[in-house]
């Protein structure tokens, strides 16, 4: 498993309790801690990034059920 899949784990098991409080909030998760909640995805990595390199965190949008969320993986690979 992925460092950001371990993260998105770690989302979706305290997703009713991050929903409750910060509905329609960006939550920026590392290491399986919460770094901090933002109004705005480019606040949360803008802010983050700043003392963490992309890609070693997870910014996802508290949103209730599975339809709000998405797993995006990006890889090398060129198809020519």
């Amino acid at each position: 498993m992925t460092q950001l899949e371990e993260e998105f784990q770690y989302y979706l098991c305290h997703q009713d309790e991050l929903v409750e409080k910060h509905e329609g909030q960006y939550v920026v998760v590392k290491d399986s801690q919460i770094l901090g909640f933002y109004d705005s995805e480019v606040e949360a990595i803008e802010n983050t990034q700043r003392d963490h390199k992309l890609g070693t965190f997870l910014v996802q949008r508290c949103e209730p059920g599975s339809q709000n969320y998405t797993e995006v993986f990006h890889s090398r690979v060129v198809i020519v």
